[in-house]
C-alpha cells in the first residue's frame, strides 16, 4: 500500500448517524435543483443563466475552460478555488454529496454487495483520461469533455431523455383525447405540463439514440460494481482524487476494528481493503459515509495535509505523464488536421456571434445552448465537421430557424463560447447568407406561385423579394411570375425561409456560411 497511511491523525472522531440522513438530503437536493435548472433553462424567465454557474462547480469543466481559453473569468476562477478547496477538506466529498450523476448512479446500484472481480489497476483508467484532457486543453482542444458527469447528464437529459418523455406523453395525450372521459384531464395535464416541463413543439436530436445508449451504458455498468464510473473511468473524480490524496478529512479505522468487513462490502467505491487493515484511498473515498452504517468502529480522522496518500498500485506515474502527454499532442494534431478541407464544409453553421476558434477553445460540449434554443435549429455536432469539432454546437435550419427575436444561446452559455449579445445587435449578426436553387425552386424551375420564402423573412426590409420575370412556359405560352431574389448585403441567415420552404426533400433556398476563410 506504500505510504498510504503515512502520518498520525492530529484527532479522531466518531461521525453520528444523522451525517448519512443530511448527505442523502443534500445528494437528493442538488440533484432535483439541477434538474429544476435543466427545465427552466429552455424558459425566459429569471434565473434561466444559473445551470451555467453549476456547471462550473465542477472543477474539471472550470480549470479546462480557463487553460484551453487562457481568458480566466473571475466567476470561472471563484468557482474552481470553490471546489479546490472543497477538495483539500474534504477529498472527493463532491463525488459523494454533490455529483448529480453520482446521485443517479446510488438510486441504480444492482446489487450493493456484489462486486466484479475488476483488477485495482483498472482505476488507472481515470486518471490516464484526465491527463489526456488536460493536456489537450492545454493546446485549445475540449473534445473530451464529452465524457465529464455533468457534460453527459445534461447532454442525455436535453438531446434523449426529454425529448422522448415529451414523445411518450403526446402518444398517450393522443390516443386518450378521443375519450370523452379523458378530455378534461387531458386539457388540464397540456396546461400544466407545457411549457413549464414539457416542450409546446416535438424536439428532434440526430443523436438521441447515441446519448441515450452511452448513459444507459454507464448506468448498465454498475452491474459489474456500485459506481463503477467513478471507480474508473471519471475524470472529475481522478481530479478531485489528486487533491484528496492530501485532504485534511479522511476515513481511518480504530485500532480495535473487529474485522467484520461491513465496511468494505457497504464502500460503494471498492477502496478498503480488508487485507491491509481496513484502510483506504482518500483519493478514492467519496465521503459517502456508508462505511458507519453498520460499522461502529469506524471513525473520521483529521490529517496533517503533509502527509500525501501515495504509493498505490493505480497512482498516476512519471510514464504516465509522458505517455499522456504524447498521446494529447498527436490527438490534438489529428483532430485539427480533419478540420483542414481544400473545400470547406458550407454547411458549419455557427449561432449568432460565435467565432469558430472561440467555439473549439470556449466550448464545454455541455448542450445547455442546444437545450435553450426555443426553435430546435441548435444541434450537437456529429462527426462530418471532424472530430475536433465533435457535440459542439452548430445550426441546421432544416430542423429549425433562428427566431428574430431571441438571443437566450449566448444568455445561458457558461464560458461566452456563444457570446451574449443585445438583441439588437444579434438581430444585426450575420450566422450566414441564403442562396437560391433556381433548378430547385418551385417559382423558378416549375413555374408555380410561390412566395413563402419571401412572406417568412422576418427582417425589417425583406432580404429576399419577388420580381417579375417573362417566361415561356411548357406549353410554349408565353406569360409572367414572380420569382424570390436573394439580397445578399441585407441576408444574416437566420435559416426561417430554409425551414419554411415547402420543397419536399432538401430545400429550395438554403444558408450557407458567409466566409469560408473564417471558419477554417
Amino acid at each position: 500500500m506504500g505510504k498510504a497511511d503515512a502520518g498520525k491523525p492530529v484527532k479522531i472522531r466518531k461521525v453520528h448517524p444523522r451525517w448519512i440522513t443530511i448527505r442523502k438530503a443534500v445528494q437528493f437536493l442538488l440533484l432535483a435543483t439541477f434538474i429544476y435548472l435543466f427545465l427552466i433553462s429552455r424558459q425566459d424567465v429569471p434565473g434561466n443563466d444559473l445551470i451555467g454557474h453549476f456547471m462550473l462547480f465542477d472543477p474539471l469543466l472550470a480549470l479546462t475552460s480557463l487553460l484551453s481559453s487562457r481568458s480566466f473569468l473571475a466567476l470561472t476562477v471563484i468557482e474552481l478555488l470553490l471546489a479546490v478547496i472543497l477538495a483539500l477538506l474534504a477529498g472527493r466529498a463532491w463525488c459523494g454529496w454533490l455529483c448529480p450523476l453520482g446521485t443517479t448512479l446510488d438510486l441504480v446500484r444492482f446489487n450493493k454487495n456484489y462486486s466484479a472481480r475488476i483488477p485495482e489497476e483498472m482505476r488507472t483508467t481515470k486518471y490516464s483520461l484526465l491527463l489526456v484532457i488536460l493536456f489537450a486543453s492545454l493546446f485549445g482542444n475540449l473534445t473530451l469533455l464529452i465524457f465529464d458527469p455533468l457534460t453527459i447528464l445534461y447532454r442525455t437529459l436535453g438531446s434523449s431523455i426529454h425529448p422522448a418523455l415529451n414523445q411518450i406523453v403526446t402518444i398517450i395525450e393522443t390516443s386518450l383525447y378521443p375519450i370523452p372521459l379523458f378530455q378534461g384531464f387531458i386539457s388540464w395535464l397540456e396546461v400544466t405540463l407545457r411549457p413549464a416541463v414539457l416542450p409546446l413543439e416535438p424536439l428532434f436530436f440526430e443523436q438521441a439514440l447515441l446519448f441515450g445508449v452511452f448513459f444507459l451504458s454507464i448506468l448498465g455498468l454498475n452491474k459489474l460494481a456500485p459506481r463503477f464510473w467513478c471507480r474508473y473511468l471519471c475524470p472529475t473524480g481522478a481530479f478531485l482524487g489528486l487533491i484528496g490524496k492530501i485532504a485534511v478529512f479522511r476515513r481511518e479505522p480504530e485500532e480495535n476494528c473487529r474485522n467484520c468487513a461491513l465496511c468494505s462490502r457497504a464502500c460503494p467505491t471498492g477502496t478498503i481493503d480488508p487485507e491491509k487493515g481496513y484502510r483506504s484511498d482518500p483519493g478514492e473515498c467519496i465521503l459517502c459515509l456508508d462505511c458507519f452504517t453498520n460499522c461502529p468502529d469506524s471513525t473520521l480522522a483529521v490529517h496533517s495535509p503533509h502527509t500525501p496518500a501515495i504509493g498505490f498500485d493505480y497512482d498516476p506515474r512519471r510514464r504516465h505523464l509522458v505517455t499522456t502527454a504524447v498521446v494529447s499532442v498527436a490527438g490534438a494534431a489529428l483532430f485539427h488536421s480533419q478540420g483542414k478541407f481544400e473545400h470547406p464544409n458550407v454547411r458549419l453553421l455557427r449561432p449568432p456571434g460565435a467565432a469558430e476558434e472561440h467555439i473549439l477553445s470556449n466550448c464545454l460540449r455541455c448542450g445547455i445552448c442546444v437545450r435553450a434554443c426555443p426553435t430546435n435549429i441548435i444541434q450537437p455536432a456529429g462527426t462530418q465537421f471532424g472530430l475536433e469539432r465533435l457535440w459542439t454546437p452548430v445550426l441546421e435550419p432544416e430542423r429549425g430557424y433562428c427566431e428574430f427575436t431571441c438571443n437566450i444561446c449566448g444568455q445561458v452559455c457558461p464560458v461566452d463560447a456563444i457570446p451574449a449579445l443585445s438583441l439588437e445587435l444579434k438581430q444585426t449578426t450575420v450566422i450566414g447568407k441564403a442562396f437560391i436553387d433556381q433548378n430547385h425552386c418551385l417559382a423558378w424551375s416549375d413555374h408555380k406561385m410561390c412566395m413563402v420564402c419571401e412572406e417568412m423573412c422576418p427582417l425589417p426590409e425583406k432580404a429576399i423579394t419577388l420580381t417579375d420575370l417573362d417566361i415561356v412556359d411548357f406549353d410554349g405560352t408565353k406569360r409572367s411570375i414572380r420569382v424570390p431574389q436573394v439580397d445578399r448585403s441585407k441576408c444574416i441567415g437566420c435559416g426561417v425561409c430554409e425551414n419554411k420552404c415547402p420543397v419536399i426533400g432538401e430545400a429550395a433556398i438554403r444558408v450557407r456560411i458567409a466566409n469560408p476563410d473564417l471558419y477554417f
